[in-house]
């Protein structure tokens, strides 16, 4: 597999994290972003008991940044 130019990485490593190096890296990091934000939003909002809540926050946080980092690291 030839090796990628920087310009054509969706993400840069950094520190054990990627971070958007380009466009198409930033059009799959923001939703990313909104989903744990609203994940959050909606879980916290329609559970009555906040330690079922945070559970089920975690568990789509770490299903999310388990994709996401896969993501990141076959396009960077």
């Amino acid at each position: 597999m030839a090796k990628k130019s920087k310009k054509d990485k969706w993400f840069t490593p950094v520190r054990g994290s990627y971070l958007p190096n380009n466009w198409k890296g930033w059009l799959t990091y923001v939703p990313f972003i909104a989903f744990l934000l609203f994940s959050a939003w909606v879980d916290w909002d329609h559970n009555d008991s906040h330690s079922y809540a945070a559970l089920i926050i975690a568990a789509d946080w770490v299903a999310a940044v388990v994709i996401m980092t896969w993501l990141a690291k076959r396009t960077s």
